[in-house]
């Protein structure tokens, strides 16, 4: 069971029981899962989810930071919904720990995903 259904009568939720939530691809495809999350200091805002896929038996996983607002909690799948695909995640701007300080690569991974850019939305859907 996906830990995100933990409280499923609550509309806040612990990153805590964000990690390990299955996200869901095209077609319903399970691609991988949430490692952790990146919050905005300043707003407190979820800018992104990293997340995990590939991989065996926990080695090999590659780590992807995708904004959160490219995810949609379904209800009936206790995980996230998304279009973006893993081949998406593996032609995505590259990333480094210098990233999170470059707006520049923020902008562009926004607009690669196809998502507003959190300092400018809400983010994250409940479906």
């Amino acid at each position: 069971m996906a830990r995100a259904t933990a409280h499923p009568d609550h509309q806040c939720i612990s990153s805590e029981d964000i990690h390990g939530t299955e996200v869901y691809g095209v077609g319903g495809k399970n691609i991988g899962e949430i490692d952790h999350l990146i919050i905005d200091k300043v707003s407190g805002r979820v800018a992104y989810a990293v997340m995990s896929f590939g991989g065996f038996v926990g080695l090999g996983h590659s780590h992807y930071p995708i904004p959160w607002g490219a995810l949609t909690f379904d209800t009936s799948l206790g995980g996230f919904r998304t279009n973006i695909t893993e081949q998406q995640l593996r032609d995505a701007p590259e990333f480094s720990d210098d990233s999170w300080q470059d707006r520049d690569w923020e902008t562009r991974t926004h607009q690669y995903y196809g998502t507003p850019t959190y300092w400018e939305s809400r983010g994250g859907q409940i479906r």
